[in-house]
């Protein structure tokens, strides 16, 4: 059984930490540092700290994996912050697994929480057998213009702050990639414009009901991550409820299709107990990727059997909502719908 991290208070310190990318150190960029920061402690009520090396920048970062992953592991170690939280994705986190000390996490367990290249991190902690959080990050989320999305602030409260026993996770009615400039302070008020969506949850395949306990996160990070000693065991993917995403790197659809027929030859397909994928950034292959997953998964692998829903929001797209790692949930095919059967956090 893995071990969950306890919840948030107001008044609790959380620590901002810069494991992949240095965007957020780098002037032209440090206004939107300081504003997810501030939005941690006047929306949430919490106390941040940031690590010493987070806002080195992005050359002093690239060269030190060491000097993020000591960040990490003194995060980890200080009892006074309660939660991690990423500053943004990147694509070289795989980097600190040289400097990871599995022990430290399991014996301070606490609420880490990213995404996208994040994926690295999050393995690291399932090896730790730490319950994590795929969520918001500094720059994206928590300092997204004008004001948070509601629909992400709703599950950050009603996962992290205020855990219930069973809670559905919705499609959100709306959505948008578009790009205002980061660099340009001003765009900071103009909030972006958002899509109707009216497709909710999508389902390709599948019947019934089906449970399993979350595992997943960005699909373009795996190939970085199988074979090493992070990758979960086919033991640890046994009745497993799949998550993934792609990035705004857009991974062709035979990209994603490759990467799953080497899961498949690993035995791991077989396993599992349904597949959730992610609203693609700008819905790019949007309809390719629901082919190719029906290709591998139903045909290739012969699990028609199994259900697979689309169009979900924890990708690259925004809002998004939380996905912990280890927690058990659901899928119900007749109704579409997702929920998670259990608090992520004690």
């Amino acid at each position: 059984m893995m071990i969950k991290p306890k919840r948030l208070t107001k008044g609790d310190t959380v620590a901002i930490v810069s494991l992949s990318s240095g965007l957020g150190g780098e002037p032209a960029f440090l206004h939107r540092y300081e504003m997810g920061k501030k939005r941690l402690e006047d929306e949430f009520g919490l106390n941040v700290v940031t690590m010493p090396n987070a806002l080195k920048g992005i050359d002093y970062l690239y060269s030190h994996p060491e000097a993020r992953a000591a960040d990490l592991m003194a995060a980890f170690r200080d009892d006074t912050i309660k939660a991690i939280i990423c500053m943004i994705g990147g694509d070289d986190t795989i980097r600190l697994l040289p400097h990871i000390d599995f022990g430290v996490i399991r014996d301070n367990p606490k609420i880490f929480m990213g995404y996208s290249d994040t994926t690295s991190n999050h393995f690291m902690m399932q090896k730790a057998g730490l319950v994590s959080i795929y969520g918001p990050c500094i720059m994206m989320e928590f300092a997204e213009n004008v004001a948070m999305h509601g629909y992400t602030k709703h599950y950050i409260q009603n996962v992290l702050f205020e855990p219930s026993s069973e809670l559905s996770i919705e499609p959100s009615p709306e959505w948008t990639n578009e790009l205002l400039e980061w660099a340009d302070a001003e765009n900071n008020d103009i909030a972006r414009r958002m899509t109707k969506d009216d497709r909710g949850y999508e389902l390709l395949q599948g019947s019934g009901v089906a449970r399993g306990r979350l595992l997943g996160g960005c699909i373009d990070v795996f190939p970085m991550i199988m074979g090493t000693r992070i990758w979960p065991s086919l033991d640890e993917w046994a009745d497993a409820m799949l998550f993934l995403e792609t990035s705004e790197v857009c991974p062709s659809p035979n990209d994603v299709k490759y990467i799953l027929r080497g899961m498949a030859a690993q035995g791991v397909i077989e396993r599992i107990s349904g597949v959730l994928f992610a609203k693609p950034y700008n819905e790019k292959y949007y309809e390719e990727y629901k082919q190719m997953l029906v290709q591998v998964i139903g045909k290739e692998c012969g699990r028609g059997d199994m259900p697979i829903l689309c169009n979900m929001n924890f990708g690259h797209s925004s809002p998004i909502c939380i996905v912990p790692y280890g927690v058990m949930a659901e899928v119900d095919c007749s109704n579409k719908s997702f929920r998670l059967l259990e608090a992520a956090v004690v």
